[in-house]
């Protein structure tokens, strides 16, 4: 049976990307509500190293942890043009699917075939969007705990210092 005798194959090509779009918008949704974290936690610290003396261990430690907000924040945005990428992929992807589907009912076969093959590459460069945006979440994470854990650290040492 040709791809142009059922409707279900066209739909399943046009689906997948459906999909892959909304986990895209997922992902990026939860990426900017860390980026926004990120700055509020930034402008504290700010808020704070204003109001202490410049020398003092305080605030350098303040600006180390301004720092590591910096680094952090560099990692969200990376992976968020990561995910805008991939919604904008897929999102083509789909329009090429439903482009090649009326294609295939009306041209010849070569034309049919960059068609597909133009929504197969669009596709998986959505995909490798999703994969470097994925990782790179993945490291941020791994640096909002270690971060996390130094903050937890420096704070215990502040309430009970050594004797």
């Amino acid at each position: 049976m040709a791809f142009a005798d059922s409707p279900f194959a066209a739909l399943t090509v046009i689906v997948a990307p459906a999909i892959l779009t909304n986990a895209s918008s997922v992902l990026s949704l939860g990426t900017g509500n860390r980026i926004a974290r990120v700055v509020d936690r930034t402008r504290e610290l700010a808020s704070g190293l204003a109001t202490i003396d410049p020398a003092s261990p305080r605030a350098a430690a303040y600006r180390e942890h301004l720092g590591r907000l910096k680094l952090r924040s560099d990692l969200l945005l990376r992976a968020l043009r990561c995910f805008y990428a991939s919604i904008a992929a897929f999102a083509a992807a789909a329009l090429i699917s439903v482009v090649g589907s009326v294609v295939a009912t009306s041209v010849t076969d070569p034309v049919f075939q960059i068609v597909a093959g133009l929504g197969l590459l669009v596709g998986t460069l959505g995909v490798g969007g999703l994969v470097v945006g994925g990782a790179v979440m993945v490291r941020e994470t791994q640096l909002a705990v270690q971060f996390l854990e130094r903050e937890t650290e420096f704070l215990q040492a502040r309430e009970h210092p050594p004797i």
